[in-house]
């Protein structure tokens, strides 16, 4: 894990944390659009629980190197990050790395961040650790306003992403008033008052100056780590279904790639708001085949909110590979189902439309096993003499 960051002389790694939902992909795809017209070069490390992600497809798209570590979070996956960030150093020797964990995952201080710090600190500069919230989520999580939330379980998980962060960022700040907004920031600093509270909009590009300027030019400070119960933080983490598949779809006439996208997501929406499943996140990319990198991408992030395009593709397709991805507080069983009828209604809705289902998984997540786990670290320790497991 080599390079070089011109300020300091070593690589920086970033870690942009955040639950289901609260734009991580977008801001991370900002914050490499940045460094990268700056002149450095930027390697991403992307993470799910299951394989085939929408957000690595989406990176990669827009020209981004990037790495994916699928099977688990970080924490439970560390050689497998540290793996990553190697092979990305022997393909580009990037100045930077920017790592987004899975959404549902929390402790990472002790179980990344920390480690990485006490085995790599002469080889790497690591940043304060970001935790990105979605305001309306956040409000409605916190007991502000009414609206759909998760159960308690889901919630302490939540909770705990925003204990152990340096920065907390309320990400989609154009969503709110700004009475709810201060509101809002009001409540996560006296919550949470070990954090830096900042705002932004990483869709419209707005307000990221000083939060891109805190994590590009300082180090995480030492301190000790909260303390969390893994047998609640694995009740609430199994509270989540997680869906991956990946569809062919064809038309001989060719179809409108954002019509079907928006199409299949509102029907999901749709029935799983009637069967009473939060969504935490459903998004999908569409990718025709034989194209140039172009690709089509939708996001929804709770039930009562319009499924929104993010990238879109003007002419029709032929042939093409969606993959989508969908978390929400029920049993995966229902989501293997609803994605299935779904999918076959959106064949009678477009016309000349097939679908091939040709990989699916769906599942909650096993109790997490970090490789390493420390709960203080000095100041100078920068060489690995102890690992505390969970």
């Amino acid at each position: 894990m080599t390079g070089s960051n011109p300020k300091s002389g070593r690589p920086r790694y970033i870690m942009i944390g955040g639950f289901l939902g609260a734009g991580k992909t977008t801001s991370v795809a900002r914050l490499a659009e940045r460094l990268s017209a700056g002149g450095q070069r930027v390697g991403l490390i992307t993470n799910d629980q299951g394989s085939e992600l929408v957000d690595t497809a989406m990176l990669r798209s827009r020209g981004f190197a990037t790495e994916e570590i699928p099977g688990g979070c970080f924490c439970c996956r560390f050689n497998s990050l540290v793996d990553a960030a190697k092979k990305l150093t022997a393909a580009t020797r990037p100045d930077v790395f920017i790592a987004e964990p899975v959404g549902s995952c929390t402790d990472l201080v002790a179980t990344v961040t920390y480690p990485l710090r006490r085995i790599y600190g002469d080889n790497l500069a690591i940043a304060p650790l970001s935790v990105l919230v979605d305001p309306v989520r956040a409000r409605r999580m916190f007991g502000l306003e009414p609206g759909g939330k998760f159960s308690d379980k889901v919630l302490y998980v939540y909770r705990k992403q925003l204990e152990e962060a340096d920065l907390i960022v309320i990400n989609k700040r154009d969503l709110l008033d700004p009475a709810r907004l201060r509101e809002l920031r009001a409540n996560m600093a006296s919550e949470f008052p070990q954090a830096e509270i900042l705002e932004s909009s990483a869709r419209h590009g707005e307000g990221l100056d000083a939060w891109f300027s805190r994590i590009t030019s300082s180090e995480q400070a030492a301190r000790s780590v909260m303390v969390v119960d893994y047998e609640l933080y694995a009740e609430g983490e199994a509270r989540l279904g997680w869906l991956n598949c990946t569809i062919q779809l064809a038309a001989r006439d060719g179809f409108d790639a954002d019509t079907v996208l928006k199409e299949l997501a509102s029907d999901i929406q749709k029935e799983l708001r009637e069967l009473d499943a939060e969504i935490a996140h459903l998004k999908m990319t569409l990718s025709p085949e034989g194209g140039l990198g172009d690709i089509a991408v939708i996001n929804l992030v709770r039930n009562d909110f319009v499924p929104e395009l993010s990238q879109s593709l003007e002419e029709p397709v032929e042939s093409a590979q969606l993959v989508l991805n969908l978390r929400a507080e029920a049993d995966p069983a229902m989501l293997r189902d609803t994605v299935e009828r779904n999918l076959g209604r959106l064949t009678t809705k477009v016309a000349g439309l097939n679908a091939s289902l040709e990989h699916l998984e769906h599942f909650r997540p096993g109790k997490p096993q970090p490789t390493y786990r420390m709960p203080a670290l000095q100041p100078d320790e920068t060489m690995l003499d102890s690992a505390h497991s969970t």
